[in-house]
Protein backbone atom coordinates (compact mmCIF):
# COMPACT_ATOMS: atom_id res chain seq x y z
CA UNK A 1 0.00 0.00 0.00
CA UNK A 2 1.70 3.43 -1.60
CA UNK A 3 -1.00 5.34 -2.49
CA UNK A 4 -3.00 7.65 -0.31
CA UNK A 5 -5.89 5.89 0.83
CA UNK A 6 -9.59 7.13 3.02
CA UNK A 7 -8.90 6.28 6.18
CA UNK A 8 -12.03 4.26 6.15
CA UNK A 9 -10.75 1.76 4.16
CA UNK A 10 -7.79 1.10 6.58
CA UNK A 11 -10.48 0.53 9.25
CA UNK A 12 -11.08 3.59 10.75
CA UNK A 13 -14.07 3.97 12.63
CA UNK A 14 -15.41 4.83 16.28
CA UNK A 15 -14.33 4.45 18.73
CA UNK A 16 -10.85 5.68 17.03
CA UNK A 17 -12.18 9.31 15.76
CA UNK A 18 -13.66 10.17 19.10
CA UNK A 19 -10.34 8.81 21.04
CA UNK A 20 -8.22 10.95 18.56
CA UNK A 21 -9.73 14.18 19.05
CA UNK A 22 -7.39 15.62 21.67
CA UNK A 23 -4.31 14.23 19.55
CA UNK A 24 -6.43 16.68 16.41
CA UNK A 25 -6.46 19.70 18.39
CA UNK A 26 -2.34 19.10 18.41
CA UNK A 27 -1.96 18.95 14.93
CA UNK A 28 -1.71 15.42 14.72
CA UNK A 29 -2.27 12.56 12.24
CA UNK A 30 -3.59 9.44 12.48
CA UNK A 31 -2.46 6.47 10.96
CA UNK A 32 -2.38 2.76 11.45
CA UNK A 33 0.36 0.53 11.74
CA UNK A 34 1.18 -1.78 8.84
CA UNK A 35 4.70 -3.24 9.74
CA UNK A 36 7.09 -3.42 12.70
CA UNK A 37 10.81 -3.77 12.24
CA UNK A 38 13.45 -3.62 14.91
CA UNK A 39 11.86 -0.21 16.16
CA UNK A 40 10.83 1.29 13.58
CA UNK A 41 7.22 1.46 12.17
CA UNK A 42 5.80 1.55 8.43
CA UNK A 43 2.51 3.11 9.40
CA UNK A 44 -0.36 3.81 6.65
CA UNK A 45 -1.39 7.28 6.29
CA UNK A 46 -4.12 9.35 4.09
CA UNK A 47 -0.72 10.71 2.44
CA UNK A 48 0.34 7.03 1.99
CA UNK A 49 3.12 4.95 3.67
CA UNK A 50 5.45 6.80 5.94
CA UNK A 51 8.40 5.46 8.32
CA UNK A 52 8.16 6.18 11.89
CA UNK A 53 9.34 5.87 15.27
CA UNK A 54 8.55 6.09 18.86
CA UNK A 55 8.89 9.54 20.82
CA UNK A 56 11.13 9.13 24.01
CA UNK A 57 8.07 10.63 26.17
CA UNK A 58 6.09 7.53 24.93
CA UNK A 59 9.05 4.87 25.51
CA UNK A 60 9.10 5.95 28.93
CA UNK A 61 5.40 5.82 29.67
CA UNK A 62 5.74 2.12 28.77
CA UNK A 63 7.76 1.38 31.09
CA UNK A 64 9.69 -1.51 29.61
CA UNK A 65 6.30 -3.12 29.18
CA UNK A 66 6.90 -4.22 25.06
CA UNK A 67 2.89 -4.38 24.98
CA UNK A 68 2.49 -0.82 25.61
CA UNK A 69 4.94 -0.17 22.18
CA UNK A 70 2.61 -0.04 19.02
CA UNK A 71 1.44 -3.05 17.15
CA UNK A 72 0.52 -4.26 13.72
CA UNK A 73 -2.86 -3.09 13.49
CA UNK A 74 -2.63 -0.29 15.92
CA UNK A 75 -3.82 3.34 15.24
CA UNK A 76 -1.53 6.16 16.67
CA UNK A 77 -1.02 9.66 16.83
CA UNK A 78 2.26 11.39 14.29
CA UNK A 79 3.82 14.34 13.83
CA UNK A 80 4.66 13.95 10.29
CA UNK A 81 7.54 15.30 8.13
CA UNK A 82 8.76 15.36 4.73
CA UNK A 83 11.20 12.34 5.61
CA UNK A 84 9.02 10.50 7.80
CA UNK A 85 6.97 10.59 11.04
CA UNK A 86 7.21 10.19 14.93
CA UNK A 87 4.56 8.53 17.23
CA UNK A 88 3.76 10.57 19.58
CA UNK A 89 0.65 8.58 21.28
CA UNK A 90 -0.71 4.68 20.89
CA UNK A 91 -4.81 5.19 20.22
CA UNK A 92 -6.95 2.74 22.82
CA UNK A 93 -7.03 -0.84 21.28
CA UNK A 94 -10.53 -2.00 20.19
CA UNK A 95 -9.47 -5.89 20.28
CA UNK A 96 -6.11 -7.12 21.20
CA UNK A 97 -4.68 -11.15 19.81
CA UNK A 98 -1.71 -11.91 22.44
CA UNK A 99 0.13 -14.68 23.57
CA UNK A 100 2.80 -15.35 26.43
CA UNK A 101 6.19 -14.38 24.51
CA UNK A 102 8.02 -17.56 23.46
CA UNK A 103 10.86 -18.93 26.11
CA UNK A 104 11.37 -17.99 29.17
CA UNK A 105 9.67 -14.26 28.56
CA UNK A 106 7.20 -13.30 31.20
CA UNK A 107 5.82 -10.36 28.83
CA UNK A 108 2.60 -10.40 26.65
CA UNK A 109 3.19 -10.24 22.85
CA UNK A 110 0.66 -8.45 20.97
CA UNK A 111 0.34 -10.16 17.63
CA UNK A 112 -2.21 -7.89 16.09
CA UNK A 113 -4.50 -4.76 17.49
CA UNK A 114 -8.00 -4.16 16.40
CA UNK A 115 -8.71 -7.33 14.83
CA UNK A 116 -12.31 -7.86 13.46
CA UNK A 117 -12.22 -11.57 12.93
CA UNK A 118 -9.20 -14.69 13.16
CA UNK A 119 -9.00 -17.27 11.03
CA UNK A 120 -7.48 -19.89 12.71
CA UNK A 121 -5.92 -22.54 9.69
CA UNK A 122 -5.30 -25.80 10.04
CA UNK A 123 -4.15 -28.31 7.28
CA UNK A 124 -6.04 -31.83 6.50
CA UNK A 125 -3.29 -33.89 7.32
CA UNK A 126 -0.92 -34.59 10.05
CA UNK A 127 -0.52 -31.44 10.94
CA UNK A 128 -4.40 -31.28 12.10
CA UNK A 129 -4.64 -30.95 16.42
CA UNK A 130 -8.11 -30.37 18.22
CA UNK A 131 -5.78 -29.18 21.53
CA UNK A 132 -4.21 -26.28 19.32
CA UNK A 133 -7.70 -25.53 17.82
CA UNK A 134 -8.45 -25.02 21.76
CA UNK A 135 -5.55 -23.17 22.73
CA UNK A 136 -6.16 -21.17 19.65
CA UNK A 137 -9.69 -20.58 20.30
CA UNK A 138 -9.07 -19.23 23.76
CA UNK A 139 -6.72 -16.46 23.16
CA UNK A 140 -9.06 -14.82 20.09
CA UNK A 141 -12.00 -14.86 22.54
CA UNK A 142 -9.85 -13.60 24.60
CA UNK A 143 -8.94 -10.49 22.36
CA UNK A 144 -12.36 -9.35 21.40
CA UNK A 145 -12.20 -10.45 17.91
CA UNK A 146 -14.53 -13.54 16.43
CA UNK A 147 -13.34 -17.34 15.28
CA UNK A 148 -13.41 -18.40 12.57
CA UNK A 149 -11.97 -22.10 11.75
CA UNK A 150 -10.73 -22.99 8.35
CA UNK A 151 -9.74 -26.49 7.64
CA UNK A 152 -6.90 -26.29 4.85
CA UNK A 153 -5.83 -27.97 2.17
CA UNK A 154 -9.04 -30.34 1.49
CA UNK A 155 -7.35 -31.48 -1.60
CA UNK A 156 -4.88 -33.63 0.21
CA UNK A 157 -7.95 -34.57 2.83
CA UNK A 158 -7.66 -38.41 3.43
CA UNK A 159 -10.48 -38.16 6.65
CA UNK A 160 -12.38 -34.61 5.56
CA UNK A 161 -15.19 -35.36 7.25
CA UNK A 162 -13.80 -37.16 10.51
CA UNK A 163 -11.16 -33.75 10.91
CA UNK A 164 -14.81 -31.60 10.58
CA UNK A 165 -16.54 -33.83 13.20
CA UNK A 166 -13.46 -33.21 15.74
CA UNK A 167 -13.27 -29.24 15.25
CA UNK A 168 -16.78 -29.01 15.56
CA UNK A 169 -17.17 -31.02 19.05
CA UNK A 170 -13.95 -28.53 19.81
CA UNK A 171 -15.06 -25.47 18.80
CA UNK A 172 -18.83 -25.05 19.95
CA UNK A 173 -21.01 -22.88 17.91
CA UNK A 174 -17.54 -21.33 15.65
CA UNK A 175 -18.31 -21.85 12.00
CA UNK A 176 -15.80 -24.25 10.39
CA UNK A 177 -15.14 -23.79 6.35
CA UNK A 178 -13.22 -26.45 4.99
CA UNK A 179 -11.02 -24.39 2.03
CA UNK A 180 -8.91 -25.71 -1.08
CA UNK A 181 -6.68 -22.35 -2.76
CA UNK A 182 -5.62 -25.25 -5.14
CA UNK A 183 -8.87 -26.10 -6.64
CA UNK A 184 -11.15 -23.02 -5.03
CA UNK A 185 -13.03 -25.13 -2.41
CA UNK A 186 -14.66 -22.64 -0.12
CA UNK A 187 -12.30 -19.30 -1.23
CA UNK A 188 -16.19 -18.14 -1.99
CA UNK A 189 -17.19 -18.82 1.16
CA UNK A 190 -14.08 -16.78 2.76
CA UNK A 191 -14.43 -13.70 0.70
CA UNK A 192 -17.73 -13.28 2.09
CA UNK A 193 -16.62 -13.05 5.51
CA UNK A 194 -14.05 -10.03 4.42
CA UNK A 195 -15.71 -6.80 3.78
CA UNK A 196 -14.21 -2.71 3.35
CA UNK A 197 -12.70 -1.58 6.33
CA UNK A 198 -12.62 -4.99 7.89
CA UNK A 199 -9.58 -6.45 9.69
CA UNK A 200 -8.82 -10.18 9.25
CA UNK A 201 -5.72 -11.59 11.03
CA UNK A 202 -4.60 -15.23 9.86
CA UNK A 203 -2.95 -17.64 12.79
CA UNK A 204 -1.83 -21.02 12.53
CA UNK A 205 1.77 -23.31 12.62
CA UNK A 206 3.87 -23.65 9.57
CA UNK A 207 2.55 -24.72 6.42
CA UNK A 208 -0.74 -24.97 7.12
CA UNK A 209 -1.44 -22.97 3.94
CA UNK A 210 -1.90 -19.13 5.15
CA UNK A 211 0.50 -17.66 2.64
CA UNK A 212 -1.51 -19.41 0.05
CA UNK A 213 -5.01 -18.70 1.33
CA UNK A 214 -3.74 -14.74 1.55
CA UNK A 215 -2.08 -14.97 -2.44
CA UNK A 216 -5.87 -16.61 -3.48
CA UNK A 217 -7.70 -14.41 -1.69
CA UNK A 218 -5.39 -10.78 -3.06
CA UNK A 219 -5.76 -12.80 -6.94
CA UNK A 220 -1.88 -12.41 -6.83
CA UNK A 221 1.30 -13.53 -5.15
CA UNK A 222 1.38 -11.23 -2.24
CA UNK A 223 3.50 -14.04 0.11
CA UNK A 224 6.04 -16.31 -0.34
CA UNK A 225 5.11 -19.67 -0.23
CA UNK A 226 7.66 -23.10 0.32
CA UNK A 227 6.75 -26.89 0.29
CA UNK A 228 6.11 -28.49 3.97
CA UNK A 229 8.16 -31.57 4.94
CA UNK A 230 6.97 -35.13 3.68
CA UNK A 231 7.98 -36.79 7.11
CA UNK A 232 5.90 -35.02 9.45
CA UNK A 233 3.94 -32.26 7.20
CA UNK A 234 5.70 -29.17 8.67
CA UNK A 235 6.23 -26.32 7.25
CA UNK A 236 9.39 -23.57 7.12
CA UNK A 237 8.90 -19.94 8.18
CA UNK A 238 8.10 -18.72 5.10
CA UNK A 239 6.55 -15.30 6.54
CA UNK A 240 9.21 -13.72 8.34
CA UNK A 241 6.98 -11.15 10.31
CA UNK A 242 3.70 -9.69 10.67
CA UNK A 243 2.30 -7.45 7.91
CA UNK A 244 -1.22 -6.10 7.65
CA UNK A 245 -2.17 -5.81 3.99
CA UNK A 246 -5.00 -3.72 2.26
CA UNK A 247 -6.65 -5.30 -0.25
CA UNK A 248 -9.15 -2.74 -1.31
CA UNK A 249 -12.32 -3.51 -1.57
CA UNK A 250 -11.61 -6.71 0.13
CA UNK A 251 -10.69 -5.35 3.43
CA UNK A 252 -7.54 -6.04 5.01
CA UNK A 253 -5.79 -9.05 5.98
CA UNK A 254 -3.11 -9.76 8.82
CA UNK A 255 -0.56 -12.73 8.17
CA UNK A 256 1.78 -13.79 10.87
CA UNK A 257 4.45 -16.31 10.94
CA UNK A 258 3.98 -19.65 11.94
CA UNK A 259 3.93 -20.06 15.47
CA UNK A 260 4.72 -23.52 16.81
CA UNK A 261 4.59 -22.31 20.22
CA UNK A 262 1.48 -20.56 22.07
CA UNK A 263 0.86 -20.06 25.48
CA UNK A 264 -2.10 -18.10 26.76
CA UNK A 265 -1.91 -15.38 28.62
CA UNK A 266 -4.87 -15.84 31.14
CA UNK A 267 -7.76 -17.54 31.26
CA UNK A 268 -10.33 -14.74 30.00
CA UNK A 269 -11.20 -16.78 26.52
CA UNK A 270 -11.38 -20.15 28.40
CA UNK A 271 -14.84 -20.09 29.69
CA UNK A 272 -16.14 -19.25 26.27
CA UNK A 273 -13.91 -21.92 24.60
CA UNK A 274 -14.78 -24.78 26.51
CA UNK A 275 -18.66 -23.63 27.36
CA UNK A 276 -19.70 -27.52 27.16
CA UNK A 277 -17.24 -27.70 30.22
CA UNK A 278 -18.57 -24.28 32.30
CA UNK A 279 -22.13 -25.07 31.29
CA UNK A 280 -22.27 -28.56 32.72
CA UNK A 281 -19.80 -27.27 36.01
CA UNK A 282 -22.81 -24.96 36.80
CA UNK A 283 -24.97 -28.00 38.18
CA UNK A 284 -21.95 -29.20 40.58
CA UNK A 285 -23.55 -29.35 43.91
CA UNK A 286 -20.55 -27.09 45.07
CA UNK A 287 -19.39 -24.03 43.65
CA UNK A 288 -15.47 -25.03 44.17
CA UNK A 289 -15.92 -28.68 42.68
CA UNK A 290 -12.91 -30.22 41.51
CA UNK A 291 -14.35 -32.55 39.15
CA UNK A 292 -12.86 -35.20 40.58
CA UNK A 293 -14.86 -37.74 43.12
CA UNK A 294 -16.73 -35.12 44.80
CA UNK A 295 -20.94 -35.97 45.10
CA UNK A 296 -23.27 -33.76 42.42
CA UNK A 297 -20.17 -33.28 39.79
CA UNK A 298 -22.47 -32.51 36.76
CA UNK A 299 -19.56 -32.75 34.98
CA UNK A 300 -18.58 -35.81 35.75
CA UNK A 301 -22.37 -36.45 35.24
CA UNK A 302 -22.57 -35.14 31.63
CA UNK A 303 -19.07 -37.32 31.21
CA UNK A 304 -20.33 -40.48 32.03
CA UNK A 305 -23.75 -39.91 30.06
CA UNK A 306 -21.28 -39.08 26.68
CA UNK A 307 -22.64 -35.30 26.81
CA UNK A 308 -18.93 -34.25 27.55
CA UNK A 309 -16.17 -35.96 26.28
CA UNK A 310 -13.11 -36.42 29.09
CA UNK A 311 -10.77 -35.11 26.78
CA UNK A 312 -12.48 -31.56 26.92
CA UNK A 313 -12.16 -31.90 30.43
CA UNK A 314 -8.56 -32.75 30.88
CA UNK A 315 -7.96 -30.11 28.02
CA UNK A 316 -9.89 -27.38 29.68
CA UNK A 317 -7.62 -28.20 33.25
CA UNK A 318 -4.15 -28.04 31.11
CA UNK A 319 -4.74 -24.66 30.15
CA UNK A 320 -6.61 -23.24 32.89
CA UNK A 321 -3.39 -24.16 35.16
CA UNK A 322 -0.87 -22.74 32.22
CA UNK A 323 -2.95 -19.64 32.06
CA UNK A 324 -2.88 -19.24 35.72
CA UNK A 325 0.71 -19.75 36.42
CA UNK A 326 1.29 -17.50 33.01
CA UNK A 327 -0.86 -14.69 34.90
CA UNK A 328 1.24 -14.91 37.90
CA UNK A 329 4.56 -14.49 35.85
CA UNK A 330 3.56 -11.72 34.29
CA UNK A 331 2.50 -10.00 36.92
CA UNK A 332 5.32 -10.61 39.38
CA UNK A 333 7.18 -8.98 36.49
CA UNK A 334 5.19 -6.23 35.96
CA UNK A 335 4.86 -5.36 39.64
CA UNK A 336 8.83 -5.49 39.29
CA UNK A 337 8.75 -2.94 36.18
CA UNK A 338 6.14 -0.41 38.12
CA UNK A 339 9.11 -0.47 41.52
CA UNK A 340 11.11 0.61 38.76
CA UNK A 341 9.81 2.87 37.14
CA UNK A 342 8.93 4.79 39.93
CA UNK A 343 12.16 4.51 41.14
CA UNK A 344 13.65 6.38 38.05
CA UNK A 345 10.99 9.30 38.16
CA UNK A 346 11.46 9.83 41.75
CA UNK A 347 15.44 10.05 41.03
CA UNK A 348 14.61 12.23 38.43
CA UNK A 349 12.57 14.61 40.36
CA UNK A 350 15.28 14.67 42.92
CA UNK A 351 18.03 15.42 40.56
CA UNK A 352 15.58 18.47 39.40
CA UNK A 353 15.32 19.68 42.92
CA UNK A 354 18.61 19.68 43.68
CA UNK A 355 19.24 21.80 40.44
CA UNK A 356 16.71 24.27 41.47
CA UNK A 357 17.09 24.57 44.91
CA UNK A 358 20.51 23.22 46.10
CA UNK A 359 21.81 20.46 48.31
CA UNK A 360 19.18 20.51 51.41
CA UNK A 361 21.29 18.14 53.54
Amino acid sequence: MTMAVDLAELGWGEPFPSAFEPQAALGREPGRVVAEDRGLYLVATTGGEIRAAVTGRLRFEAGGNPAAFPAVGDWVALDVREDGGTIQALLPRRTAFSRLAPGDETYAQVLGANIDVVFIVTSLNREFNVRRLERYLSAVWESGARPIILLSKADLAQDLEGCRLAAEASAPGVPILVVSAVDGTGLDDVRALMAPGRTVAVVGSSGVGKSTLINALAGQDLQAVSDVRLDDARGRHTTSRRHLIHLGGAGLILDTPGMREFALLDDVGLATSFADVESAAATCRFSDCAHRSEPGCGVRAAIASGALAVERLEAFGKLEREAAAAERRVDAVARIEERRRWKVIHKSVRAHMKRRYGDSR
